[in-house]
This record gives C-alpha cells, structure tokens and sequence, in this order.
C-alpha cells in the first residue's frame, strides 16, 4: 500500500512491489518547468560540439551499463531479458546518432529575387519541451525524444508512464553524469497524467509538446496545444498489416512475423495487427508459423530463456481475450496456441485463421501476442482492407519480387513500410505515421528538425 502523495511499481508478472515513487502534481509540473525555463538560454548557448559531448558520454554510459538496465526494464515493464537488451541497444543508439546530428546545423544563403537583399536562414531550439512517453519502450521511447530535443539546444521536462518510471529515471541520472547540466531534463513520475500535462500545455514558457501514446490522448493533447498554438508531435496508435504475397519465402516471412508480432509480446505501436496471406500459401505458412507460436516460451522475465513476458496489466490480458473471443463468435478458429502460466496478466501467443476480412479484431490495436489471419486473392482487394484502416503508421511486406514488393509498398498508406524485413525501426530512419496514427518525424534529421524553429535574416548589404 502506497502513501496518498506516492504511487508504486511492480512487476507485471508476480506484481512485486520494485519502488515507491512520490506521486507528482500541478505544484512539481510546475516545479520543473521553472528548472528547465532557467536552464534554457545556457544550453541552448552552449556550442554543438559541447552539446554532442555530453550526447556521446550518455551512449558510453548507457552501453557500460546495459546489464542493468536491462534488467531494470525487465523488472518493470515485464519484456523479455532480450527484448529488453535490444532494446537498451536501440535507446542508446539515439544519443550516439544526436550527438553526430548536433554538429551538423545547416542553413542556407541566397539572393532576393528582387536582387535588393541577401537571405539568411537558420534555426533555433524551440525552447522548453514537454515530453510524454508510454510504458511499452520505456528507455527507447525517452531516449528518441530527449537525444534531438538536447541536441537542438532544447531543455526538456518528461513524463514517463506510471507503469514504467524507473527507467526513464535511470536515463536522466546517467545525462547528469555524462555532465548535463542540472534543469536541462527533468522527469516527473505521476499517476496524474492529465493534471501534469494540462499544467505544463498551459504554461506559456513551454513551447514544444511531444507525445507517444494511443490516438484518443494525443486528439485530447492536440485540442489543448491548439488553445496556445503549440508546436506539437504525435506519434499515435497502428494496425499494422503484414501481406505474405503468393510467391513470397514462406520461411522468410514466418521469421519477419515472429519478429514483427511477437517482440514485446506484440505490446507495440508497429506490431504487425493483420496478417494477409495468399490463398496459394496460407495453408504453409499458416503451418511454420503456428509451428514457431506453439513452440515460444511465455513466462516471467526472472526466468532468462523465456522468449514472451506478461501483459502490463491484467486490464491489458483481459481486453486481448475479449477481442479472441470476439473474432471467434464471427467465425475464427485458433490454429495455434502456446503455453502461457497461470496469472492474470499472462496471455498467450495465438495464431487464428478464417478471420473475416471485416472482423472486430482487424480493426482495433490488438497490442497482445495474438496474429488474426486472412486470406487474399485479389490485389485491388486487399489494398481495400490494408488502407481502409483509419491508422497509417507501419506495414510490411513480403514477396519473391522485389519490384512486385515495392509497387505493393508504395501503394500502403503507411509512413513506414517494411519490404521482406519484419522491423522498421531505426534511430537513422524517420519514424512516423499517417493518417490518425501522428503527426510529425521521430528519428533521423527529421527528429532534430522537430525541435527547432527556422529563423531567416534579411540582410541589406548595401
């Protein structure tokens, strides 16, 4: 039992109590803000270079102490040991690619069509950057938003889910020992999401909003930012879907669905959320791949070789039930199931096949290991279904052809698509989506860019 003013972390899979953390309100949002307010002006004057120093000392910190944070991730959010380790690689990842991208400011130079002035074009950090990250990628989803805003000279207050606070904490206590200075980041855990965010929306010295989350919470968040005219990126929900084409590698395809599906336990924004599989080899691949599902190894991530971890909550297992039990009153059969322990958070990998092209499944964020199955025939059909979602973040494709793969990709209305590769993620890559899935570009230039305003001079030289 926690304190009224603290709130606790557990462990998804025994529900252990991992740390009591003091709950935050209005009065610490505030708090914050006033620190990174003032931290503001010296390190957006701080050179690049210094900037991209203290970048590069957080990735060789993060890098010496991958083992534990890794089992920290593991520990709160419940991932596998080895999703949690890639994912520590990944989130390091994003403070060696800033530290390289804050040195390279560009801008430009020209002369007025007039001929009467010359013009000067640049950029500038945005300011103070409130940063709202989600439980899944607890060190990924932090590190991709807090690298670009430090590196555009951004100082930055972040709240990171209640499920998962530790981790983003342990990430800003190695930035003040990689030597950043103190206000530049703060991380305000809290239950009180709303109260939190709305005090920092409404704080006329944050200028910047960046937020990853479900769709419903970010068109709140947008609807506040617009009272203020806030610069704001979203990075929203997905229903991704996976098209197997009729000459596809069947075994190529199976291994990029168990990595597209199944990493985090499919408790990802570009999870793969429907399979479209051609009528000429659905039957093998439906066989490989319910063979690699049974065979997945689910249970608390204590234990090393288990591959699939808990939901995060019991509330989360209990809606991926419903949303099986749901598809199977219209019709589908389970071909495939693994183990699963005893718990109520656990939930295990299912494969199901006769899905109707319309059931309830498709159309909502499974975000649980269960891979709904359909087949297809008809090309024009199938882009019917793969683009009458209303998300657009991610999608993927396999097929023998290349040309055949990318004529296919082109035509998804997706901001990501992955051709013959079961992941798409890249600190190098812009990562975003379309439609109701977000607005804006995480990741490569396009990730900096989010945090800067541009700036033009026009210079009469006489």
């Amino acid at each position: 039992m926690s304190a009224p003013d603290s709130f606790v972390v557990d462990d998804p899979a025994t529900g252990a109590v991992l740390a009591e953390l003091p709950d935050a309100g209005p009065a610490e949002a505030t708090t914050a803000v006033d620190a990174a307010a003032a931290a503001l002006p010296g390190w957006a004057a701080t050179s690049p270079r210094e900037r991209a120093e203290v970048l590069r000392r957080t990735y060789d910190a993060m890098v010496a102490a991958a083992d534990e944070l890794t089992a920290l991730i593991a520990a709160e959010n419940g991932k596998s040991q080895a999703d949690a380790r890639a994912e520590v690689a990944y989130a390091a990842e994003f403070f060696r690619w800033y530290s390289e991208e804050a040195v390279r400011g560009d801008g430009d130079y020209g002369l007025a069509p007039s001929g009467a002035a010359r013009t000067f074009v640049t950029s500038r950090p945005v300011g103070v950057a409130a940063l709202v990250t989600p439980w899944n990628f607890p060190a990924a989803m932090a590190t991709r938003k807090i690298a670009p805003a430090l590196a555009a000279g951004c100082t930055v207050v972040l709240k990171p889910a209640a499920e998962t606070p530790l981790t983003a904490i342990a990430v800003a206590r190695l930035l003040g020992e990689a030597g950043l200075p103190e206000g530049v980041v703060s991380v305000v855990p809290t239950t009180r999401a709303a109260e939190v965010v709305g005090t920092w929306l409404t704080d006329e010295r944050v200028r910047k909003v960046s937020f990853t989350g479900s769709t419903g919470v970010g068109k709140v968040l947008l609807h506040q930012a617009a009272d203020r005219v806030l610069n704001a990126s979203m990075e929203l929900g997905g229903n991704a879907p996976f098209v197997v084409t009729a000459d596809a590698d069947v075994e190529a395809a199976v291994a990029g669905a168990m990595i597209a599906k199944f990493r985090n336990g499919g408790q990802a924004c570009t999870a793969a959320n429907r399979f479209y599989v051609h009528a000429d080899v659905a039957d093998a691949f439906v066989r490989r791949f319910g063979e690699e599902v049974a065979a997945l190894r689910v249970g608390p991530s204590s234990e090393e070789a288990n591959q699939i971890g808990p939901m995060i909550t019991a509330a989360a297992a209990t809606k991926v039930a419903g949303l099986v039990e749901d598809a199977r009153a219209e019709g589908a059969q389970v071909a495939a199931v693994a183990s699963a322990p005893e718990g109520p958070t656990f939930y295990p990998p299912t494969v199901l096949t006769g899905v109707r092209a319309d059931a309830t499944i498709l159309t909502e964020e499974i975000f649980g290991p269960v891979a709904p199955v359909v087949t297809w025939t008809d090309v024009e059909e199938l882009l019917g279904w793969v683009n009458g979602s209303e998300y657009g973040l991610a999608a993927y494709v396999y097929a023998g052809r290349l040309q055949d793969a990318l004529r296919l990709a082109e035509r998804i209305d997706a901001g990501m698509v992955g051709v013959n590769r079961g992941i798409v993620s890249d600190p190098s890559a812009p990562f975003g989506g379309v439609k109701q899935s977000g607005l804006g570009r995480e990741g490569a230039r396009e990730g900096i860019r989010e945090f800067q305003e541009t700036q033009f001079y026009a210079v009469d030289l006489g």
